[in-house]
């Protein structure tokens, strides 16, 4: 099994003015996260503004990220309401090399029944056939309609143990997480704040997946080497960084700050229905975080 724990940078994706991925600078940043002891990068997430791209260019951010960096560290998104889609590209990642894909429930249909999630989810494994490449389920209920039932988690992690690994989690919700994590023990669960670093060792999560890590992953890694008492006064200033983030539109201002960190304009660049931060906003990040 894949072996992903610890910090996990949900990685944005740098665009031109046409709103074509930038080689050249996600490759910077994904290797300047590495630098600052990132564990491991999530691309193509909601973060990496994924399904608004084709399947061409996400293909093309794929193949990038496999063949520019530490491929055992990276998991890639290849959710989506397509069932032959989503199975596609997640051969493609298995062939690219990747060991770890987050695929989101099939999120047009709704509401779902836990029989019919239970069956698409299958229906995934069941294409992939003997191909080695784990899932993690992505829990975000707020963007996708569909929450998923910890009886569907269960059920399809004690059917395919070796395929149905791990999850992350974007509902805000610890208890949810703390749930799965005792009913599978095995599974790997990744709230999606760092935030809840203090609370891991207790849990036993794996770690965090989260967009503002980009933005916090000094501390972040500090607080995760040390979970078992990571400090109040480290925690708070967690907290403070990604409340400042979240304050505005998320997936604009993890670009903008990431870009302020790199020195690159590009960043600034977004796909329609985002907007780029206002000169407000931007004044506001700049005079809160540094």
């Amino acid at each position: 099994m894949q072996d992903m724990q610890g910090i996990i940078a949900a990685v944005p994706t740098p665009i031109d003015t046409d709103g074509q991925p930038v080689e050249t600078a996600f490759l910077k940043h994904c290797r300047w996260m590495f630098a600052k002891g990132c564990d491991g990068l999530n691309i193509l997430g909601s973060t990496g503004e994924a399904n608004s791209f084709s399947t061409r260019q996400r293909l093309g951010v794929m193949q990038t990220a496999a063949q520019g960096l530490e491929r055992d560290r990276l998991m890639v998104g290849t959710g989506t309401p397509s069932l032959t889609e989503t199975i596609d590209l997640t051969k493609a990642a298995d062939d690219m090399g990747y060991g770890v894909a987050l695929v989101l429930p099939p999120y047009y249909y709704t509401p779902a029944s836990d029989a019919g999630l239970i069956a698409w989810y299958l229906a995934l494994d069941h294409a992939l056939a003997e191909r080695d490449i784990e899932i993690y389920f992505y829990n975000y209920p707020q963007m996708t309609g569909i929450p998923i039932p910890l009886t569907v988690i269960a059920e399809l992690a004690e059917l395919r143990p070796r395929r149905f690994t791990g999850i992350k989690d974007s509902s805000g919700d610890l208890d949810y997480c703390r749930s799965i994590r005792d009913a599978v023990p095995a599974l790997r669960v990744f709230p999606s704040s760092e935030t809840s670093i203090s609370a891991a060792h207790a849990a036993g999560f794996a770690g965090c997946i989260s967009a503002s890590v980009n933005i916090s992953i000094t501390q972040s890694v500090r607080a995760w080497r040390d979970r078992a008492s990571p400090g109040d006064a480290l925690m708070q200033d967690i907290a403070a960084r990604r409340g400042a983030v979240a304050a505005h539109p998320l997936i604009p201002a993890v670009k903008y700050m990431v870009g302020r960190q790199l020195g690159e304009d590009l960043w600034n660049n977004v796909l329609p229905p985002f907007m780029p931060l206002d000169a407000a906003a931007r004044a506001t990040l700049d005079q809160t975080l540094g």
